[in-house]
């Protein structure tokens, strides 16, 4: 198949017919006229149509993954896959709109550096204007992951929806492409980037950000399922993207923007992955099982079987969960024992001598520090998200503004609040994310609350409606509560949507100013 993506500049690639099949019920042949061409897209989507569980046994795993993107097809997936796909894209949409509302400096920062290329107004910026689609994935990552209310897939440790959604969404809007493509090029993102992550953890979150670096993986499959590309060049754009993937750890202790830039460089470099396959280009075929490779080079301990086993029969994408605080996710089993307690004991925070946080040793390394100082610090912080729900009794937006983290007594609870590494929690971790709270107070009670399974993980999910109602909420910042909901309607909706582009148009209007 050849396709293109719209370009505005002078220079242009002759577009020929394209001829698309009728993969999702809904495109025929493609007018030559219907777009202007960024230049030819290699690849075809009309290769021998295999079920998606039969890849080739003999191939190594790179090849496995890229035949797998190349050969799904949306009317193969099971129906609660396509129903948690439309969920992690009403979760990423939602996530990016509320970002202009929790976070404006960080969302003008995303919008301006986009805008400033003056590139091909191919793709959405949500809240923010039209540009280029490897530049809308990153505008639109850093947006989702803004507020760190994203979804996470946990074995993995990755916010999946912040790297693969944008990136499927621009390429989608670009091509002029329907639900049912979308959907399946989200899949294929979530299916690459989880079994990338899970083969690499849990050793590689010493160092690596893995929403950085495996996502990669999974905005290049979604890249490359969007553009209807072979198995060959899928395998070209795993290489691109693997030896593109980077973003460092170092944001824990501070909150600085590098933590939402990581996505939105990720989903950029995804769109780019695909891009340079679809031209032609060549990377190393076998960058993830390669003895220099992605595998040796990022994790201390790899497992290779975890990229393909299970691959087309188990979805990941159901192991996905959404989040209920808006916070790092190791703090949301604390935080769900911390409430517990204080309104079952009505605890008078002023009177609690010591909160103690006993929980699995990555916390202790990576989530307790306590200088909170800024909206990121104290969503990343464990410590400060305890003490914020001990003092308030709630854990929303607002717990994370700068008046409740410098708060004299929010302050005061925090300097009391500890965590601890607790040797048989760690052996529950990552299947569960435990945490058992003690609360000590001046009187001499004390209180103890253990939780395993935080409130949006898949044992312990959100229900439609709460997923429905955390959407209409975020994106208030940009749409009427009637808008909101029908485009919660359409997005829980998009099998039948026929041209992405025009629900993404729906969220390129400028931030509301809320009365």
């Amino acid at each position: 198949m050849v396709t293109s993506f719209p370009q505005s500049h002078a220079t242009r690639v002759p577009l020929v017919p394209v001829a698309t099949g009728d993969l999702c019920g809904q495109r025929g042949d493609r007018p030559a006229g219907d777009q202007a061409s960024w230049g030819p897209i290699i690849g075809s989507m009309n290769t021998k149509d295999r079920n998606v569980d039969t890849v080739a046994s003999h191939a190594g795993p790179t090849r496995q993954l890229a035949e797998f993107v190349a050969d799904l097809r949306f009317e193969k997936l099971p129906p609660d896959v396509v129903t948690q796909a439309c969920q992690v894209i009403l979760d990423a949409v939602g996530c990016a709109a509320a970002a202009w509302r929790e976070d404006p400096r960080k969302t003008r920062i995303a919008a301006d550096l986009a805008g400033e290329f003056q590139a091909a107004a191919q793709a959405t910026v949500i809240g923010g204007g039209r540009t280029h689609a490897a530049l809308a994935a990153l505008a639109n990552g850093i947006l989702v992951n803004a507020a760190d209310n994203d979804d996470t897939h946990k074995r993995a440790l990755i916010h999946v929806g912040s790297v693969v959604v944008p990136a499927a969404l621009a390429v989608s809007e670009a091509l002029d492409l329907g639900g049912r493509d979308l959907i399946t090029a989200v899949v294929a993102g979530y299916e690459v980037a989880a079994r990338v992550g899970m083969a690499v953890m849990p050793t590689h979150y010493r160092f690596w950000h893995s929403t950085a670096t495996n996502g990669t993986f999974g905005a290049a499959a979604a890249a490359a399922r969007g553009m209807g590309l072979g198995a060959e060049a899928v395998q070209a754009a795993l290489g691109f993207a693997g030896t593109q993937a980077a973003g460092l750890n170092t944001f824990f202790e501070t909150g600085d923007d590098t933590k939402s830039l990581h996505p939105g460089k990720a989903g950029m470099n995804g769109v780019l992955a695909a891009r340079l396959a679809a031209l032609g280009a060549t990377s190393p075929p076998t960058i993830l099982e390669h003895p220099k490779g992605y595998l040796a080079a990022y994790s201390a301990e790899p497992k290779a079987h975890l990229l393909t086993e299970g691959l087309g029969r188990r979805w990941e994408i159901l192991e996905n969960g959404f989040k209920f605080y808006p916070s790092i996710l190791a703090s949301h089993s604390p935080i769900g024992a911390t409430l517990e307690l204080v309104h079952r004991e009505r605890v008078a925070p002023e009177r609690i001598r010591r909160i103690t946080n006993h929980t699995y040793t990555t916390v202790t390394t990576h989530f307790s520090s306590k200088a909170v100082d800024s909206v990121m610090a104290a969503r990343l912080s464990v410590p400060y998200c305890i003490a914020v729900a001990a003092v308030d009794g709630e854990v929303a937006q607002r717990q994370f503004q700068p008046e409740r983290f410098r708060d004299p007594l929010v302050r005061r609870v925090l300097d009391r609040t500890e965590v601890v590494a607790d040797p048989e929690l760690d052996r529950l971790y990552p299947e569960k994310f435990p945490a058992r709270v003690v609360l000590e107070m001046e009187g001499g009670e004390r209180y103890e609350m253990s939780v395993m399974y935080p409130k949006g993980d898949p044992r312990n999910p959100l229900t439609a409606v709460e997923l429905d109602g955390k959407f209409r909420d975020n994106a208030r910042a940009l749409l009427t509560d009637d808008d909101a909901v029908a485009m919660t309607s359409a997005i829980r909706e998009l099998s039948r949507t026929a041209h992405v582009r025009e629900l993404m148009q729906r969220l390129g209007g400028q931030p509301r100013r809320e009365s």
